[in-house]
């Protein structure tokens, strides 16, 4: 069975990351480290993984961010507990772009800790079942993953090795799956051998072409995988993932659930629920004054902002602490507020109805003021069918409310034409931008593609935050005195952080950043291109971002806001 034969392989795999792994920690413990040898050690040591990569993070992703996790701290959101930065790309900052003899230690420990998780994976890939469904699964996310993170360099970004670690991480794929093709195999490995092909003959970081790559070679790959799943009708567990199961590319118009972070299963959206979402939206009846309504702030024709740098307190002149965010593809991640503080849409209009700067109002007034309506007690009867109703409860408001900007999901731009198929969809420097965007400007490593958050694929379990060093204005040279996440969760490293906002509708949002601080997109890349708030000499000691050059020529950005643009919504669809 394909099964055993791929847990053996594994097996072997991981017995190979081990030997890597001694092999570089014998040359860390020698009395005058050899640098070159170290870095080509360590170089065979991320090969090792890639080739495990595909299971290692489908069946234990807990683990994985200890063999391979970002060098930052890492907050679980239900918990609290903090985890320290630890695996691959905590090495690889030791190491590049020159390593020092005081990182010894360092080096030497982080190598130790990666032991701990070759046990683990040893143990689950030679005692637990891998099931065949599960193998469908885990290589078409991994072909996922190389095309959003592996060739953006998101997990190699000293090293820049890319391609050729997501080769290393397709061949392991490729033979996994030629392991169930019958008739189909010489496709199929056809199929793979080609981009395989690609990216060891394309090496140059800068210069891929990752447009051309992922519609020539890595999205045949994924549809490839999921028709040869539905050909041998292999059946198993779907889950609530954001990512559909049965999407056969990251581009399909229906590749996104929208009901993935609802509450739960009752809350999940309905046209009527929408319908009453959307009335109630543009209606002042849930604030206190009755003069404020959630479309005051978030106008459909602004891409639901409101083009100010930040709106105004309810009835008066004082400014709000942050800038209004669009609502358009909400729904589409894990966390809600630019300190992530509301997990769903329902958390979050709840906050929103009861700020007293926002709204001042409560949903527990509200509700009865809309049982006391006419209109509204038969929509609320008709959204929420029960025996008998004799109130409005509040979750229904806040759900009716969330329903509608899930509905507001629009994964329907001029890009999204162009990764479908159109060819004509995007111009040259467009496409050129796209390459740059995932490639020198380094803005994919954080702007995930393709929802362009900061929501983590191919799971999207997880939303992140950055620390990048916003300034105050653009007159004082000063980090802006908004503390972010630390707000709600006293962690040192959350201080001054924020949610990774959506790059999707950016060119009909500004001014932008939480303080609307940047009038337009030409700032915008100016801070970036000059490495944040770091690079520009403000005091900002966590800061995440690399705070380093990225040399983008005024081309080169003029063609990434190009890009930018080519990831506005077509709105009409909500008319």
């Amino acid at each position: 069975m394909p099964e055993k034969a791929i847990a053996e392989t594994l097996f072997a795999q991981i017995d190979s990351f081990e030997l890597a792994k001694n092999e570089m920690l014998a040359t860390a413990k020698s009395k005058v480290v050899d640098e070159s040898k170290l870095k080509q050690q360590f170089l065979k040591l991320r090969l090792a993984y890639k080739k495990a990569e595909w299971a290692v993070e489908y069946f234990d992703p807990a683990n994985a961010r200890f063999i391979n996790g970002p060098p930052v701290q890492e907050i679980e959101i239900t918990s609290g507990q903090v985890f320290e930065p630890a695996g691959l790309q905590v090495i690889e900052a030791m190491l590049y772009p020159k390593f020092n003899q005081s990182k010894k230690q360092e080096i030497i420990h982080q190598l130790d800790l990666l032991q701990s998780g070759i046990d683990r994976y040893k143990t689950r890939f030679k005692f637990i079942d891998i099931l065949n469904w599960q193998v469908f699964d885990a290589t078409k996310q991994e072909v996922f993953r190389v095309l959003s993170l592996g060739i953006s360099g998101f997990d190699d970004p000293l090293t820049l090795k890319s391609m050729h670690e997501s080769a290393a991480a397709l061949q392991s794929t490729g033979r996994t799956i030629a392991l169930y093709a019958t008739d189909d195999a010489e496709k199929i490995n056809a199929q793979f051998a080609a981009a395989i092909n690609y990216l060891n003959s394309h090496p140059d970081f800068n210069g891929f072409n990752r447009a051309e790559f992922i519609t020539k070679y890595g999205n045949p790959l994924s549809v490839s995988i999921t028709r040869l799943e539905r050909k041998l009708k292999i059946k198993g567990m779907h889950y609530n993932q954001l990512l559909n199961q049965d999407a056969e590319t990251m581009f399909d118009k229906d590749a996104f659930n929208i009901n993935t972070y609802a509450p739960d299963q009752q809350s999940y959206s309905s046209e009527r629920k929408i319908a009453l979402g959307r009335a109630l939206f543009a209606d002042p009846i849930l604030s206190g004054n009755g003069k404020r309504s959630c479309q005051t702030c978030h106008q459909p024709d602004k891409a639901f902002t409101d083009g100010l740098m930040r709106n105004t307190a309810i009835g008066t002149n004082k400014p709000l602490k942050r800038n209004t965010p669009t609502l358009i593809n909400a729904g589409l991640q894990p966390g809600q507020f630019y300190d992530l503080r509301a997990r769903t849409l329902e958390e979050q209009a709840n906050a929103v109805v009861g700020n007293k700067d926002e709204m001042h109002g409560s949903m527990k007034s509200a509700a009865v003021k809309l049982w006391n309506n006419k209109t509204y007690r038969e929509l609320f009867t008709k959204a929420f069918p029960l025996s008998s109703r004799t109130h409005i409860d509040t979750l229904e408001v806040m759900n009716a409310l969330g329903s509608f900007i899930r509905s507001l999901t629009l994964l329907n731009s001029r890009f999204d034409d162009y990764m479908r198929g159109n060819q004509a969809a995007m111009n040259k420097e467009e496409i050129n931008g796209f390459n740059l965007f995932m490639g020198k400007a380094k803005c994919g490593t954080c702007h995930y593609m393709p929802l362009f958050n900061g929501a983590f694929p191919p799971r999207y379990t997880l939303v992140e935050s950055e620390v990048i060093g916003v300034p105050k204005t653009l007159a004082e040279k000063e980090i802006d005195d908004d503390m972010g996440r630390y707000s709600t969760l006293k962690v040192e490293a959350f201080k001054h952080a924020f949610k990774i906002s959506t790059v999707r509708n950016a060119a009909k949002t500004a001014p932008y950043m939480h303080n609307g601080v940047f009038r337009n997109l030409d700032q915008v890349m100016d801070f970036y291109n000059k490495g944040g708030g770091a690079g520009l000499g403000y005091k900002v000691e966590n800061q995440t971002l690399d705070a380093g050059k990225l040399n983008l020529t005024a081309k080169e950005s003029k063609a990434v806001i190009a890009f930018i643009k080519a990831l506005d919504s077509n709105t009409e669809a909500l008319k």
